[in-house]
C-alpha cells in the first residue's frame, strides 16, 4: 500500500511513492531519449528510419513494467521505449541506432531491429504484422516446454488487417497459448485514418476468434499497470491469448521523415491531444496535486535522466562502426552436434 493517500485519485493508493517517483522517472527516461534520437537523427548521426514513440511511453512502461524478467517481448518497428523498459541500457541502443559496433544488434540492425536474447527482448520487426507469427510461436514454445511465461506483443493498428495477423490469432486460440496482443491503437496507419481501412473497430478485430478483448486507457500509467498486473496473472494461469487494445497517440509523425501533421492531421489536432493526454503530463500532475511530488524532486528527476541521455549519446558518439568482416557474420543460423544454436562457428 502507499505510504501516503490523496482524495484527489484513489488509484495513486494502491502504489508507494517510490513507485510512482519511478514511474515517472522511467517515462521521462524515454521522453528525453526518444528526443536525444530526433536530434541525432536531424544532424545526420542516425541513418535510415526512425520512428519515435513519444506520446505512448505509458503503453511500453505499462505493458512491460509488470513482467517478470522470463516473459517475452515482442514488437513492431516503433519500439525504442520497449526496448528501455524491458531492461536494455540506454547506451547500447542509442549505439544501435548510431549503426555502432557497440550496439544492441551489432549495429547492423539500427532502430527497427533491437533485439536481446538474454533479456528476452525479441526484437522489433520492420515487416507489419509479422511479429504475430513468432509471437504465436513463442507462446508455443512455452506451452510445449510447460512453463508459465507470458509473451507479450506489440503492433500498430495498421497491423490488425493483415494476413498474418489472423492466422497467429487463430492458431493462438486453437491451442490456448500464453500470448498478449497488444494494438497500440495511435488511430493512424502512417498517414491513413484506420476508421477509412477497416469495416470494424480495432477492439472487434480479436472477437472472431474467441479471444478475449479488453480496452485499456494507454496515456494513463496507472490503469494501464494494474490491469496489466492482472491480466498476466490470467494468463499464467491458463486463461491463453489475450487481444487488447490500448489507446494512445503519438505526439510525432510516423517517422522522421514525416511532419507531425503532414497532412492527414490538423495542427490543431495534434495540439490538443499533446495539451491533454501526454502521460507525463497527467502522471506529473497528479503527484504534484497529491503532494506526493515536489518542483524540485522533478527537476532534479528529470536533470538525472538528461544526464543519462547524454552519457547514452558520448557512448554512442564514441563507439566503432563494425568491421568489414561483419556484414558476413550472423547472416545464417545453424544447430551443432549439441543442437544449440550457432551463428557463423561462434556458439551464442
Amino acid at each position: 500500500m502507499a505510504e501516503t493517500t490523496t482524495e484527489q485519485d484513489p488509484r495513486l493508493e494502491t502504489f508507494s511513492r517510490e513507485q510512482l517517483h519511478d514511474f515517472l522517472r522511467q517515462m521521462l527516461l524515454f521522453r528525453r531519449f526518444e528526443e536525444k534520437a530526433e536530434e541525432s537523427y536531424a544532424i545526420g548521426k542516425i541513418g535510415g528510419f526512425c520512428h519515435l514513440h513519444i506520446g505512448q511511453e505509458a503503453v511500453a512502461l505499462g505493458f512491460i513494467g509488470p513482467l517478470r524478467d522470463d516473459d517475452y517481448v515482442i514488437s513492431a518497428y516503433r519500439e525504442h521505449t520497449q526496448a528501455l523498459a524491458k531492461g536494455l541500457e540506454p547506451g547500447p541502443v542509442m549505439a544501435e541506432l548510431y549503426g555502432r559496433r557497440s550496439g544492441v544488434s551489432g549495429g547492423k540492425g539500427g532502430s527497427m531491429h533491437l533485439f536481446d536474447r538474454d533479456l528476452r527482448f525479441m526484437g522489433g520487426h520492420g515487416i507489419v504484422g509479422a511479429q504475430t507469427a513468432l509471437a504465436t510461436g513463442m507462446g508455443w514454445a512455452i506451452h510445449y516446454r510447460g512453463g508459465d511465461q507470458v509473451c507479450v506483443c506489440f503492433m500498430g493498428d495498421a497491423a490488425v488487417n493483415q494476413g498474418a495477423f489472423h492466422e497467429s490469432l487463430n492458431m493462438a486460440a486453437i491451442w490456448k497459448l500464453p500470448v498478449i496482443f497488444v494494438v497500440e491503437n495511435n488511430e493512424y496507419g502512417m498517414g491513413t485514418a484506420f476508421s477509412r481501412v477497416s469495416a470494424v473497430p480495432v477492439l472487434e478485430k480479436g472477437e472472431g476468434y474467441g479471444i478475449p478483448t479488453h480496452s485499456v486507457d494507454g496515456q494513463d500509467i496507472l490503469e494501464t499497470w494494474r490491469f496489466t498486473e492482472e491480466l498476466v496473472a490470467k494468463v499464467r494461469e491458463g486463461a491463453g491469448p489475450q487481444y487488447v487494445e490500448a489507446r494512445t497517440y503519438r505526439f510525432k509523425g510516423h517517422s522522421m521523415s514525416d511532419p507531425v501533421s503532414g497532412t492527414y492531421r490538423s495542427k490543431e489536432e495534434v495540439k490538443e491531444r499533446t495539451k491533454e493526454q501526454d502521460p507525463i503530463t497527467l502522471l506529473r500532475n497528479r503527484l504534484l496535486e497529491a503532494e506526493l511530488l515536489t518542483q524540485d524532486e522533478l527537476e532534479e528527476m528529470d536533470e538525472r535522466v538528461r544526464a543519462q541521455v547524454d552519457e547514452a549519446a558520448d557512448f554512442a558518439d564514441d563507439a566503432p562502426f563494425p568491421p568489414e568482416e561483419d556484414l558476413y557474420r550472423d547472416v545464417y543460423a545453424e544447430t551443432n552436434e549439441h543442437g544449440r544454436l550457432f551463428l557463423d562457428g561462434r556458439d551464442r
